[in-house]
């Protein structure tokens, strides 16, 4: 009888130990992933004909590609602050198809106005303004290969916060499951691609200033997305 207990408690604790195993094994294949239950508001801004003919011109006349659709392939994505200190403000700035008069500086290159495919509150929620393929002005030359995440803050008075932090992570994780990104770069990384086979602008005078979304938050989300294995990013001086 003691033979028999003593086999039965062996075979527990061999079955206990080997579902433990097998927890900590998928434990670690699931590290990194993103959780299937991502919440994302549908808020999508106007793409009407208008909108799209512009996108169209600005994908002919800068990059020299004709397209019958303003459609882009994803290959990176380009983490943004908005510079604007609310979600309903920074809604409305990228809302229209045309840009205001208050941006002569970028107004010659196109009358399209600046968007992106996602916007993030403070509090971490994410909104998505464009399908994932659709174009959006949001960087210089690499707009055709880029999908945009705006983050509403500006990094002095209103820094980024974990929530965005961890929003954008997640973000990102969901859409390399979708699309080949081998880049994620801060806005202000956008000229050191200059000369790479993704760059497309044809004027090399029209390049601007750029700081978002900050150093130290763009090098912790993709410390964040370490899984992926990301490209690293080409070797030009950048602009910080």
């Amino acid at each position: 009888m003691i033979h028999k207990l003593m086999k039965t408690f062996i075979f527990l604790f061999m079955a206990s130990n080997s579902f433990a195993a097998k927890s900590d094994q998928a434990k670690d294949e699931n590290e990194g992933q993103v959780s299937a239950v991502l919440k994302i508001i549908e808020r999508p801004i106007i793409f009407n004909k208008e909108r799209e003919k512009l996108s169209l011109e600005y994908l002919q006349q800068r990059y020299a590609m004709v397209q019958n659709k303003a459609t882009i392939s994803p290959k990176m994505v380009v983490v943004h602050w908005t510079a604007i200190d609310s979600l309903e403000d920074s809604f409305r700035v990228f809302n229209t198809p045309r840009l205001p008069s208050s941006r002569e500086k970028i107004s010659s290159a196109s009358a399209l106005n600046v968007s992106a495919h996602f916007l993030i509150d403070r509090d971490g929620s994410i909104y998505q303004l464009l399908p994932e393929t659709t174009f959006a002005r949001h960087v210089i030359g690499l707009n055709h290969s880029a999908i945009g995440i705006e983050n509403v803050g500006n990094g002095s008075d209103l820094p980024l916060t974990k929530e965005q932090l961890e929003a954008n992570i997640n973000l990102i994780k969901q859409l390399a499951t979708r699309h080949p990104i081998e880049y994620v770069i801060g806005h202000f990384e956008y000229k050191q691609f200059i000369g790479h086979s993704l760059w497309k602008e044809k004027d090399p005078g029209y390049l601007t200033q750029k700081t978002d979304p900050g150093l130290s938050f763009i090098k912790k989300v993709r410390s964040g997305l370490s899984a992926l294995q990301l490209k690293l990013l080409p070797l030009r001086e950048s602009n910080h």
